[in-house]
């Protein structure tokens, strides 16, 4: 404590000193540091390597997780379970994490409601994924389904049950019996409609028998890369301003989505892909980004989440003639079809003029046939959130509802481990030290397309596995390497400069110039021209970038600074969303040209393989991109990976050869 108190001492005397770029009334207006280190006080000590003007504390854990959602919390506690002395840096209280707004619930073959098997659930998924999820992956992903939904309801989250007091499953999309062949599974785990919320709790809930170091409100900006080795990450504490260096020997990255690159989503405003971006600078690649996933149902105007659980409870969309249209689009699921099958069904209704409301521009998600007592148990949120943002009482009119960007299939390349990989000479390297899970990372159990339900099982399964990999591999208490004196310097010379930029657009002008083209540009249907034209603004919005200003000179909960480092996280997200779009000359999952409709694989698979010659890797599209960002002109370059076909285990469970997706 001694020590803590000596620091403390020494920083509350510090003047920060001022750049030339500082006006006056900053000087002026100027007030001592007075900072508290917070976490494991014995790891902890303070530095002046790479900065005089900003306070900067060294911290030394066995690992550290960046983002404190489903997969952080899942990630951190698995570790400090496993003997780890483990951080939690995270821009949010733990509580606040967008795996809060979750709706649905979370897919497990439990067998509950009918018969079940996880191999039907493994079908469905790659099914889902339009062949371009990583079987291997996949497999784990859904044998471990069952133990880790028991595993929630042992740690006590409180799922909705059967009259004989068993888990309730409801039908949601995408989801099948006997491999496509038996109808309709009931699959999907959930706490009436209120699924994330119950689980983001549990888990946090849970978090607290173990000694995690939580860092909260810290916002990670980078990490620390040495030699390709990942030897931690620095953050701000955005409640004093001071600089944090976290030496750790293993580093999990749980930031979730890039959601708000769109002007219209369900995400938090907080979901600007940090993690992506972090990886991004590193010189790392992202895969797969051109994958974007519209929910069906956001409501018309407002964007809010209507779960997918509407539908699965029975719910149906209707045009304007008040015709259940999906019957025509997808005669089996009917409304149950995958995401991406919906989304574009409902804006072909639209565009065809059999669209609702003065402007025929949506929609209408019925529920108002269904028994009130039904909507008052399993969709009491919807009901409200309905009443809220579209005045709608759901048990006498419809919900006027559009497609809205909710998911991103794409993120940070990884094994079933968890491991960070990259892509060179044809063969998958990992990144030593780096792991990532949840929406950030990109395993690739989704593919082109994730089906509902199987965003909050990728949570747990892939912040697990994590924490299960390092334990695999390391010591709790091994030495950290030495790191250099001036590691993280560039972060720190970035911030300096964001906080005294003085150009000419504001940071929220540059946003909306970058959300607006991402909407219009890369939306449900895509075509080259738009695409190219997309392309052309984006990198012209991320030159803008060096003509930002910001209003705010201080340092304690500087907002405005916070936004616009977010604001450099979402430009690299976006670019590379767009261009991995503008050059995937296809339609696959969420991604639909329509200049390119079909789907373009080794084989052709709407005919026999007998006697067609497989296409060479360059000519055909069944593959991973691998995007790289020059953080400082924008440039994008992409690679391509080839997908894994094959289960970890052929005997247990065969692999599922591509054929023609329909539902």
């Amino acid at each position: 404590m001694a020590s803590v108190r000596a620091a403390s001492l020494l920083l509350s005397r510090a003047v920060l000193p001022h750049t030339k770029a500082a006006p006056a009334s900053v000087v002026q207006g100027s007030r001592n540091f007075h900072f508290s280190i917070y976490g494991k006080k014995k790891n902890a000590n303070v530095s002046d390597d790479i900065s005089t003007q900003y306070p900067v504390v060294d911290h030394e854990f066995d690992a550290v997780v960046v983002g404190a959602g489903g997969a952080g919390l899942r990630a951190a506690f698995g570790l400090s379970e496993a003997g780890f002395n483990t951080a939690c840096v995270t821009k949010l209280f733990p509580t606040r994490s967008h795996t809060v707004a979750a709706q649905g619930g979370i897919n497990a073959a439990l067998g509950n409601m009918e018969e079940d098997d996880w191999r039907w659930h493994f079908y469905d998924t790659v099914k889902g994924s339009d062949w371009l999820g990583d079987q291997d992956a996949i497999h784990y992903m859904t044998e471990q389904a069952p133990a880790a939904v028991v595993e929630l309801e042992n740690f006590g989250m409180p799922f909705s049950r059967t009259e004989d007091g068993r888990i309730y499953q409801r039908a949601f999309g995408g989801q099948s019996l006997k491999y496509g062949k038996g109808g309709q599974a009931h699959r999907c785990c959930c706490v009436a409609d209120r699924t994330g919320h119950s689980l983001l709790h549990t888990l946090y809930g849970r978090s607290l028998r173990y000694d995690t170091s939580y860092f909260v409100e810290y916002f990670a900006l980078d990490l620390l890369m040495e030699n390709g080795e990942c030897k931690g990450v620095i953050a701000l504490c955005m409640e004093d301003g001071s600089i944090h260096r976290f030496r750790a020997q293993n580093t999990v990255i749980a930031t979730g989505g890039y959601g708000r690159t769109y002007f219209s989503c369900t995400s938090a405003h907080t979901s600007t892909g940090d993690g992506n971006a972090m990886v991004t600078r590193a010189g790392l690649p992202c895969q797969d980004m051109e994958f974007v996933q519209f929910h069906p149902t956001g409501i018309y105007g407002a964007g809010c989440l209507i779960t997918e659980g509407c539908r699965g409870e029975g719910g149906i969309l209707i045009n304007s003639e008040g015709e259940r249209f999906m019957e025509r689009y997808a005669p089996n699921a009917k409304d149950l079809a995958s995401r991406d099958v919906v989304s574009r069904s409902m804006t072909i209704e639209i565009r065809e003029g059999r669209g609702v409301g003065p402007d025929k521009d949506h929609v209408y998600l019925q529920l108002h046939h269904l028994p009130p007592q039904q909507l008052a148990t399993r969709l009491p949120g919807i009901s409200e959130t309905a009443m809220i943002f579209a005045g709608v009482d759901v048990t006498k009119e419809p919900i006027p509802v559009l497609p809205t960007v909710h998911y991103n299939m794409g993120g940070i390349p990884t094994n079933y481990k968890g491991q960070v990989i990259t892509h060179t000479n044809g063969q998958d390297k990992v990144v030593p030290g780096l792991y990532a899970c949840g929406e950030a990372g990109c395993a690739s159990v989704h593919g082109a397309n994730r089906l509902g339900a199987n965003s909050l099982l990728d949570l747990v399964v892939f912040g697990r596995a994590c924490a299960l990999t390092i334990a695999e591999e390391h010591k709790p208490g091994e030495k950290l390497s030495p790191l250099m004196p001036n590691a993280g310097e560039e972060s720190v010379a970035n911030l300096d400069k964001l906080r005294f930029a003085n150009g000419s657009m504001r940071t929220s002008e540059i946003r909306i110039n970058m959300q607006k083209t991402m909407q219009n540009h890369a939306a449900v249907f895509r075509t080259g021209s738009i695409l190219k034209e997309g392309c052309d603004k984006m990198d012209a919005i991320y030159q803008a970038m060096e003509d930002i200003k910001t209003f705010d000179r201080g340092i304690v909960w500087n907002t405005d600074l916070v936004e616009s480092l977010e604001l450099q996280n979402l430009m690299l997200n976006a670019v590379q969303t767009i261009h991995s779009a503008e050059q995937r000359t296809e339609s696959r999952g969420a991604h639909a040209r329509e200049d390119f409709k079909d789907r373009i694989d080794e084989y052709d698979y709407s005919k026999p393989l007998q006697g067609q010659e497989k296409k060479p890797f360059d000519q055909h599209w069944r593959k991973h991109t691998m995007s790289y960002v020059d953080s400082k002109t924008g440039k994008v370059t992409l690679e391509y990976r080839p997908v894994i076909d094959s289960s970890l285990n052929e005997q247990d469970c065969a692999h599922v050869p591509p054929a023609i997706r329909s539902y």
